[in-house]
């Protein structure tokens, strides 16, 4: 008599869907622990480095002469010390607008383009250089920036200043090669580009050819099947992919090291050299600084941790907002 594993239904969740619970099958048992577990030690790790994090700096902040969110000097190692992260928060989300400004649209550009207007066999290989582009590391980025990018930024600056200096942002005041916030934020546009490039590609190719046929016979025209069917499809996807681009652009180390001449003054004139981001202050300083200095350090890494998190968390909540893209009732 052959024995058969039998499955207890609980009662359908509000949506009107049951999930079947395995009761008996030790492989399923495992992969149930193992499921959990993993998620578990997720948060585990996450809530041991904002438990160690927090800690270091509160050491660091605790000692610290000036105000921590508010001095515009770094200078841990002066008697008595005195350190703020302004200049560094300041630079962080100014460069991180300037590539997301620039490379969202740019990217999405290109994600319709390879997805409904190019040809198959033009299609591939576009999508594969696109991808390798995501594969190059951030330094080969930074050299090329601070050998082809920066000489050849004087041109636009100049015509920048001389057309939109009204503007009071694109009014250079200072004398000095391009190696500015303005340049990194399009060096960091550079560098996420490919990100989003590809993940919203990939969920461009996900809208139902139905709905876009379904409009191409009503007489819609290609932009306006892609205007009412692809990107309302696509909007989640597309809010994910500038979050991670923006992730990337947020923690961006040795590209902006390279091509950034950092100082500690904030300026709304982005064309000026200077600035400074979390990231690469934590870079430059981290190897000479001190046992007091790398908590400070460590200090202004857990607010670039924070300010990571409420991004995630802004986009998460922009997505449930919009449930009918984000696939939550599939």
């Amino acid at each position: 008599m052959a024995s058969t594993t039998q499955t207890e239904t609980p009662p359908a969740r509000p949506g009107g869907r049951s999930r079947p619970r395995p009761t008996g099958r030790l492989g399923d048992r495992i992969f149930l622990g193992l499921s959990q577990g993993s998620g578990i030690l997720l948060l585990v790790l996450m809530a041991s480095i904002a438990v160690f994090l927090s800690y270091r700096a509160a050491l660091a902040i605790s000692k610290d002469e000036g105000n921590f969110f508010t001095t515009f000097d770094w200078n841990p190692a002066g008697s008595p010390p005195v350190f703020g992260i302004a200049v560094l928060l300041f630079g962080t989300v100014v460069s991180s607008i300037i590539a997301m400004v620039i490379a969202v649209p740019i990217a999405v550009g290109i994600a319709l383009f390879i997805s409904h207007y190019a040809p198959r066999k033009l299609a591939g290989p576009i999508a594969y250089v696109v991808d390798l582009l995501a594969a190059v590391p951030s330094i080969v980025y930074g050299i090329w920036g601070a050998l082809v990018l920066v000489p050849y930024l004087e041109g636009l600056n100049l015509w920048l200043d001389q057309f939109f200096g009204w503007t009071y942002v694109f009014e250079k005041t200072e004398v000095g090669v391009a190696r500015s916030l303005f340049t990194v934020g399009i060096l960091l546009a550079i560098m996420i580009l490919p990100i989003v490039t590809s993940v919203s590609r990939e969920v461009f190719l996900q809208v139902p050819k139905m709905n876009e046929e379904a409009a191409l016979a009503l007489g819609a025209t290609r932009w306006e099947v892609i205007r009412l069917s692809v990107l309302p499809f696509g909007r989640s996807g597309v809010i994910s992919a500038s979050m991670l681009g923006l992730g990337r652009a947020l923690g961006e180390t040795m590209a902006v090291a390279t091509v950034l001449s950092p100082n500690f003054l904030i300026s709304l004139h982005v064309l000026n050299p200077g600035g400074g981001t979390f990231a690469q202050n934590i870079a430059a300083k981290f190897g000479e600084a001190d046992a007091f200095g790398r908590d400070a350090l460590i200090a202004s890494g857990l607010v670039l941790f924070v300010l990571t998190l409420l991004v995630n968390g802004a986009a998460r909540l922009i997505i449930a907002r919009r449930k009918e893209y984000s696939g939550a009732n599939a």
